[in-house]
């Protein structure tokens, strides 16, 4: 009998969560216009690209991250494997991190504060729906490395 603790699963992708979240941004939006400025605007543009870049660069060092020890990143499938190396290091949820700074990079580009309005409630279900089953299942799967990793690294930054 394996005595591997089975993973609790995820019925829906996360990114779908953010999607979900700036989905509903959009139709406020199409009904209540709240733009972030009045037209084109530089500063509007660098956030949108810093923000675009924070993504990628937590998202493929995180990939790799998972690659390197050849275990999976589909968060509904059993981790052979625990990760604390690349951007682990410095929060135990660099994929979700990077979805945030992707989410904030969208919101500029389509300039509307309705997805900020939005991302405390996207937020609060990652981390309830999601992050809080992971960490039960990492804690069970991995429980003297998980729990040593837990007191030294944060959940988010």
């Amino acid at each position: 009998m394996d005595a591997t603790p089975q993973h609790p699963g995820v019925h829906y992708p996360p990114p779908l969560i953010y999607v979900v979240g700036f989905g509903v941004a959009w139709v406020l939006n199409r009904w209540r216009p709240l733009p972030i400025t009045a037209g084109p605007s530089l500063a509007r543009m660098i956030v949108t690209l810093v923000f675009f870049l924070a993504y990628l660069t937590l998202f493929v060092t995180a990939f790799t991250a998972f690659r390197r020890v050849s275990t999976t990143l589909i968060p509904n499938r059993p981790a052979t494997a625990f990760v604390t190396e690349g951007p682990y290091q410095f929060t135990r949820n660099p994929m979700y991190v990077s979805l945030f700074a992707l989410y904030i990079a969208v919101t500029s580009f389509a300039n509307t504060w309705w997805p900020l309005i939005i991302l405390p409630l996207v937020l609060l279900v990652v981390d309830r729906a999601v992050i809080a089953r992971e960490e039960r299942y990492l804690g069970a799967a991995f429980p003297s490395e998980y729990a040593a990793y837990r007191a030294r690294v944060r959940r988010w930054l």
